[in-house]
């Protein structure tokens, strides 16, 4: 169902129900947001964004002065938010997900896997650890992990990756047990999602398994072959989900790949059913290597996708 609504009646007592409000909460959001807090094993609030998501959370968590550890390596744009918050106080410094968390920090931020380093994290370390624990399983969706149930305080999600599916919705999520003072900030803050975006979601949701097997299944073949080409110097992938990055000789190399595909689509972003891929370096610079390219396994043909890497290898 999906009610666009902004105001919904008072009952005949005069009081209000619910829903009275779209900035509060809304049938369509909300009826989202308990698709994906019964996958994920816990309650799940939406975002307009999954970068709308990060600033919300940490803003709700975090004061003035308080630092968070995050994951090195992990998605480019959530240091660039965390750098924006530096002007109120607010620090973070990079840490080997993969080992334990620094002692002295207030919250700290997975990635699983990141991205585009596909590093798993160390969930046993970081739960150890008397901080709150996010984890951005974005790329590994609750298929392939449920942070919740591995001792996380949250699991945080771009939805318009994975969870959404097909490339036509912005928005963003975090799941947890207790998101009452988060709906608040939300609620305070105007970071509320439009109804139309949540029921795309709710779309997306009911082939999310299918998919992400699917794209596993492919992304796990065209990994296994990549190792196997002179072209390339470096593969990465974590066994799960559609997202892969390799490494070719430089910059100029990358660029070349990236333009020549037919299939693929040189295009920024990922977890779709179209097949993505993009050099990093455009935005990352030199915190990844010139020749990196992240490849984005949609639903095609991967024998099809197979083809169409081999050509602009060559």
């Amino acid at each position: 169902m999906l009610d666009r609504s902004t105001i919904w009646p008072y009952d005949e007592r005069g009081e209000p129900g619910q829903f009275y409000y779209s900035r509060y909460d809304s049938p369509t959001v909300a009826s989202a947001e308990t698709e994906l807090g019964k996958l994920e094993g816990g309650d799940a609030l939406l975002f307009p964004s999954g970068a709308g998501a990060t600033s919300a959370l940490v803003l709700s968590l975090l004061q003035p002065g308080d630092t968070i550890a995050l994951a090195a390596g992990a998605y480019y744009g959530t240091g660039v938010t965390f750098s924006a918050f530096a002007k109120w106080g607010l620090k973070h410094v990079e840490f080997d997900q993969t080992g334990p968390p620094p002692d002295d920090v207030q919250l700290i931020w997975l990635e699983a896997p990141s991205n585009p380093y596909l590093t798993m994290p160390n969930l046993d370390a970081a739960v150890a650890h008397p901080a709150p624990v996010v984890v951005d399983s974005t790329v590994a969706t609750p298929v392939f992990l449920k942070p919740l149930e591995h001792g996380a305080d949250y699991a945080l999600h771009s939805a318009t990756k994975y969870l959404a599916g097909h490339d036509d919705a912005l928005l963003g999520a975090v799941a947890g047990r207790d998101l009452a003072e988060l709906k608040t900030f939300r609620t305070r803050s105007g970071i509320s999602p439009a109804p139309d975006t949540a029921w795309l979601l709710s779309r997306g949701l009911k082939t999310l398994e299918l998919r992400v097997r699917r794209q596993t299944e492919s992304a796990t073949l065209i990994a296994e072959r990549l190792r196997g080409q002179p072209a390339v110097q470096t593969v990465r992938y974590p066994g799960l989900s559609g997202l892969l990055s390799f490494d070719v000789a430089d910059a100029e190399t990358a660029r070349r790949v990236e333009t020549s595909t037919r299939l693929i689509v040189n295009a920024t972003s990922l977890g779709g059913v179209t097949s993505v891929m993009e050099s990093r370096a455009r935005w990352e610079g030199d915190r990844v290597p010139p020749g990196l390219l992240r490849l984005s396994v949609g639903l095609e043909d991967p024998e099809a996708l197979w083809a169409d890497l081999i050509q602009a290898l060559q």
